[in-house]
């Protein structure tokens, strides 16, 4: 008999968002001021997509410019009335084009997030 407050037992191990974002496989992007122009809700993208604009920066690229771009491209994959958490769309970051998901989840406290990533972080 289950006889504490988990629907499926005790949490055996639980690796959450916040640990994500201090060891780095997640970069939170919500502090800045391109993102809060663009979206209500935290935003955070997986180190590999990171890794990406980092990249760019380096050949000169601005990191404000490439977020705009990147979140002008997943606006334009919203579907009216969507039902879906995903969104698979194509974006150019320093004149390479990448497969990108931005995936609206839950945080640790269940608030509704997004993360932007590449498939093969999923």
């Amino acid at each position: 008999m289950n006889t504490n407050n988990h629907p499926f037992g005790e949490v055996v191990y639980a690796y959450t968002r916040k640990q994500a974002i201090e060891d780095g496989t997640l970069v939170d992007l919500s502090a800045l001021e391109i993102t809060r122009q663009h979206w209500k809700l935290p935003c955070a993208c997986s180190s590999s997509v990171w890794g990406i604009i980092e990249d760019a920066i380096a050949k000169g690229f601005d990191l404000a410019g490439i977020l705009h771009d990147l979140f002008c491209l997943a606006k334009a994959k919203i579907p009216p009335q969507s039902r879906t958490d995903r969104l698979y769309f194509k974006g150019t970051v320093a004149n390479r084009t990448y497969d990108f998901i931005l995936h609206c989840g839950p945080a640790d406290d269940c608030a509704p997030v997004l993360t932007l990533m590449l498939p093969s972080d999923d």
